[in-house]
């Protein structure tokens, strides 16, 4: 079980210089984004580090869902200034941008593919020490503050990949809600679907004692390593938050106890999947956002179209739970009743449909795109999504029912429209 420290409470960002100065720090990067260096976020942490004298440089070029080259973009800055300690404030971009160029910063002499996962890069275990990574989270979404993963787009081949490795999860995740309080209505829900389906796969996924082979040696073992009583307990304790306080943090952006709540419920499912990891609707959505056309999201001040990876995950949710409720419908019809559906008469052969249904109904409320054929997908480009998630071999072994081609056909097919 690894997870990172974690402090929580409104208005802890301030203390970060001092933990900086703790940790003797002499040259910080400050990693975030073109948008949020003008938000309050930012802004408290730099009141932080002038207050505590600390001296940093601050990168604010990270992408917006990551590609390859704006990994190395930042790996270069990173690489050129010999920082001690590094600070990411941001959402997942951010963070995992910065885990990426602490690893290689520190391990110079790696090629970018050394550390990507298999079968796309040759997926190395990290042997060498890394500088410490303070993670404050703006999104209640990902969970990256807890986890040891980075996630990026691989252009060449139109597929998103990551490095996964407890080695790179941040020293300490700085959880202000008060940082939740800048983000605006479709953000809020795009990451609090991420926080859903985090919960929801690692509650499902396979058991941890039912993967093979063992690792030879376990600095193979991998971060993600199924289903367990450790993640079980996480998974379902952030999924009775999602079902009580996603909607009231949509709706009312002044609602500070929901919004809390989910920045929170975001960590939580974070140590959950950190450890139990997703299976097949994380491992479909990355072909979903790496082949994305024209789509531009409401909310998002970007300059490239861009699926947000909430929105891509949960897409696929009603189907992905259809097909693997048949492994452990006890599981699937115990989150159904979280999520609000009265399973009293139900037959436990209908778990998968049940929990769908739940999920269209919960999508459907918060004004969710209906479908893949609403962001721009169609029949035509199945082939194609299916070949982006066949190298998605981390995640989609982790599945409780192995799928075929055909399968993942099917899968595709019955999420090009929801309603």
């Amino acid at each position: 079980m690894a997870i990172s420290n974690i402090r929580y409470g409104e208005g802890v960002t301030k203390e970060i210089g001092m933990d900086l100065q703790n940790l003797g720090a002499r040259r910080v990067c400050l990693m975030t984004d073109k948008n949020l260096s003008q938000l309050p976020p930012v802004n408290a942490v730099l009141n932080s580090l002038a207050k505590y004298g600390i001296n940093f440089q601050m990168y604010d070029n990270v992408r917006v869902e990551p590609t390859d080259q704006s990994f190395l973009d930042a790996i270069k800055f990173a690489k050129k200034a010999e920082f001690d300690a590094y600070v990411a404030v941001g959402g997942g971009s951010v963070i995992d941008t910065c885990k990426a160029a602490n690893l290689y910063a520190s391990s110079p002499t790696s090629d970018f593919l050394d550390y990507v996962n298999a079968p796309i890069g040759k997926g190395k275990p990290v042997t060498v020490p890394l500088k410490p990574l303070i993670a404050v989270p703006t999104t209640a979404g990902t969970g990256s503050e807890t986890t040891g993963v980075a996630i990026f787009d691989f252009k060449q081949l139109k597929v998103k990949t990551g490095i996964a490795s407890r080695a790179i999860k941040p020293t300490l995740g700085i959880i202000d809600p008060l940082h939740t309080l800048s983000m605006p209505e479709r953000i809020v829900a795009n990451s609090g679907f991420d926080v859903l389906c985090h919960a929801l796969e690692s509650y499902t996924a396979l058991p941890y004692n039912m993967r093979s082979p063992c690792p030879s040696n376990p600095i193979n073992r991998p971060a993600y390593q199924g289903s367990n009583p450790i993640s079980d307990v996480w998974a379902l304790h952030a999924l009775r938050i999602v079902a009580k306080y996603l909607k009231r943090a949509i709706r009312n952006p002044e609602d500070r106890e929901a919004r809390a709540n989910m920045h929170l419920a975001s960590a939580f499912a974070g140590i959950g999947f950190g450890n139990a990891g997703v299976h097949l609707c994380h491992g479909m959505s990355y072909p979903i956002s790496g082949l994305v056309k024209t789509y531009k999201p409401k909310d998002y001040n970007v300059d490239h179209s861009l699926v947000p990876h909430g929105l891509s995950v949960v897409l696929t949710s009603p189907a992905v739970f259809t097909f693997t409720a048949q492994i452990h419908p006890e599981r699937h019809l115990e989150a159904a009743e979280i999520l609000g559906a009265d399973i009293r008469t139900a037959r436990i052969k209908d778990a998968g449909f049940i929990l769908a249904d739940t999920l269209r109904k919960f999508l459907f409320d918060l004004n969710v795109d209906d479908g893949l054929a609403a962001i721009g997908y169609s029949k035509a480009d199945i082939p194609a999504l299916v070949k982006g998630t066949l190298p998605q071999e981390r995640v989609t072994k982790l599945s409780p029912r192995p799928q075929t081609e055909e399968d993942l056909s099917a899968l595709f097919e019955a999420s090009m429209k929801l309603y």
